[in-house]
């Protein structure tokens, strides 16, 4: 079965220079396409791919302890935001559709 990832940003804590609630991007296969953000930051990047590529091949977001429905789980980007940085954390809801 073919799947594909929805990433939505579901909120922002802090400041963030690159994402907005409700951007979004998708996974399909081995690719990324931007949906409504032009950049994809490498950190909320690096947090997502050990666990979105064992979710697109299958495993559900249930078993991979980021959500409680199959098809729907939840990763923050690393950045712990103020005190500790100038930036902030950013919450993307992962969507696991059929292709």
């Amino acid at each position: 079965m073919k799947y594909r990832i929805i990433a939505i940003v579901k909120d922002v804590k802090g400041y963030c220079p690159i994402y907005r609630v409700k951007d979004s991007f998708i996974v399909e296969w081995f690719y990324i396409k931007s949906e409504s953000s032009s950049n994809i930051c490498i950190h909320a990047l690096s947090s997502m791919l050990t666990l979105i590529s064992a979710f697109i091949h299958g495993l559900s977001a249930k078993d991979l302890g980021i959500g409680s429905e199959d098809d729907i789980g939840y990763i923050q980007c690393p950045d712990p935001g103020p005190p500790y940085t100038k930036g902030g954390t950013v919450i993307f809801e992962l969507r696991r559709l059929k292709i």
